[in-house]
């Protein structure tokens, strides 16, 4: 498939069809692309966890509390691969700490944006584009706060690390869009700027008037 039909296809789903497994080399095949997103530093401070059987992704479940009565949720929970996408912001603080970087304060407030959510947000994205090209179904949803201690323990999750979001693999089964998607897809021109974004100069009384025209010579 060309790239930009992947892109254009894919979409988040979010009902999957519980008797098809996903191969254990397409979720290789997967991460492998991931695992090549760029990242600061060439840090790679990306790491994921990957749920693959019913006991595990379960226990996800149970330990993530998403088992409310949104209807999306209950679709989620037939998803037969979970792959929870997990961001480690002291590697980049180590990394930059090196001697070609210098930052040996290893100060948080060195970085304008956490580039450690950013870059395994990039990875994710290509994980999701990659279940398209293979036929594969995919959502990227979050982990409430408040779960994460939970999340944890549940999964021996090192406190060094946070939560992303969480990638749901599978394959598709008839799902319902988003109600979301009513709000429909913003043009170029809603949001793209070209040299700035400030608003047009009015033009001077002058500029408005046009170029004057020299008078005929008398006589």
């Amino acid at each position: 498939m060309e790239f930009a039909e992947v892109v254009r296809r894919r979409r988040m789903i979010r009902s999957y069809d519980t008797d098809r497994p996903v191969p254990p080399e397409l979720v290789t095949n997967l991460l492998n692309l991931a695992i090549r997103a760029p990242s600061a530093g060439h840090t790679q401070g990306w790491r994921f966890l990957v749920l693959a059987d019913i006991t595990s992704t379960a226990r996800f479940w149970s330990a993530t509390a998403q088992d409310g009565a949104d209807g999306w949720l209950r679709r989620m929970r037939t998803a037969p691969v979970l792959i929870v996408c997990l961001s480690d912001r002291d590697a980049y603080l180590d990394r930059y700490a090196e001697h070609d970087k210098g930052w040996t304060d290893r100060a948080v407030e060195r970085w304008p944006v956490p580039y450690w959510h950013v870059d395994t947000g990039m990875a994710a994205m290509i994980m999701l584009l990659a279940a398209e090209d293979d036929g594969l179904a995919s959502c990227f949803f979050g982990v409430p706060g408040e779960r994460w201690a939970a999340l944890r323990s549940a999964f021996a999750i090192p406190e060094r690390l946070e939560p992303v979001g969480v990638v749901s693999l599978g394959y598709p089964a008839p799902d319902r869009r988003s109600p979301s998607l009513r709000r429909g897809r913003r043009g170029l021109d809603e949001v793209v700027a070209y040299g700035t974004f400030a608003p047009p100069t009015p033009p001077t009384p002058a500029e408005s008037s046009g170029p004057s025209v020299p008078s005929a010579p008398s006589g």
